[in-house]
């Protein structure tokens, strides 16, 4: 475990998956603590996928590969490569395991730096391949609501029309559902996530705050994703908040790598970047 620490946070890193295990400030948490009896995520990353795959496998030139839902790296042990008080990268390649399920060589780098109330994720892809390599690749971060999310908002940094696409097991459904017009907040109740997560395409906004009405205590995701989702386990004391790069086949769409929506393509030698933000 990697501890990074500034004047006002403290950040755990887990070197499996490069998973941030614990956040607080000034001392109070900020994510959920990972209870396994309820989710024992915390904050995964997901790559080379995001969400599930039909039959869990794709094809790609023809070849069928087997990929688990989120793809495989958040069970990979990445190393330390450089770190500071408040600063760490971490590193993970591509192996002769890791294409046996997909078959580019590149190397990931997760970069988590602390700035006052701030931490700043930066995800880095190298094709290390001499063929345009597809991927997504988003994450998973969930913060602490211990009053239950019924007494949370999210407020969208723009006004919004939501729709959401419905999961159907891990694949999703094709005709959207309306769940806000033209409106910044977006109250947060239980009954939205009695199937899975809300699956949200096409925002104007490029930030997200989780707010607890009662005190104002929030929390705010800056994003430059394509896709934003909010799930938690129906009744369990999280939110995530979560931004995509990618997202779930549909239930009508094939195995078929090359069509799948949202997939990221990188050109052999190039390097692609993502950043996002969390304010405190």
């Amino acid at each position: 475990m990697v501890t990074l620490k500034n004047e006002r946070i403290t950040l755990l890193i887990d070197e499996t998956g490069a998973e941030m295990r614990r956040m607080t400030l000034d001392g109070k948490d900020v994510l959920w603590s990972g209870d396994p009896a309820v989710w024992s995520g915390v904050a995964p990353l997901m790559f080379p996928f995001c969400g599930g795959t039909p039959e869990d496998a794709y094809s790609y030139e023809g070849v069928t590969y087997p990929m688990e839902k989120h793809g495989y790296a958040r069970f990979c042990r990445f190393a330390v490569e450089d770190r500071g008080d408040s600063f760490a990268t971490f590193v993970h390649t591509s192996s002769d395991e890791t294409k046996k399920k997909y078959p580019w060589d590149y190397t990931l780098r997760v970069t988590y730096r602390l700035h006052g109330r701030q931490v700043d994720i930066t995800y880095t892809v190298k094709n290390e391949s001499d063929s345009t390599m597809l991927f997504a690749l988003g994450s998973h971060e969930a913060y602490a609501c211990p009053e239950g999310i019924e007494d949370y908002d999210i407020i969208f940094e723009q006004p919004e029309t939501l729709f959401t696409y419905p999961l159907d097991g891990n694949l999703l459904k094709r005709t959207p559902v309306q769940m806000l017009k033209d409106a910044r907040v977006f109250p947060l109740y239980d009954k939205y996530f009695e199937v899975d997560a809300l699956v949200f395409k096409d925002l104007r906004s490029r930030a997200a705050t989780l707010r607890h009405r009662p005190t104002g205590r929030a929390v705010t995701v800056k994003f430059d994703t394509d896709y934003f989702l909010l799930w938690h386990k129906y009744g369990a004391p999280y939110m995530c908040m979560e931004p995509w790069g990618g997202i779930p086949s549909f239930v009508d769409e094939p195995q078929t790598l090359e069509t799948r929506e949202g997939m990221t393509r990188l050109a052999a030698g190039e390097t692609f970047t993502s950043k996002h933000s969390i304010l405190l």
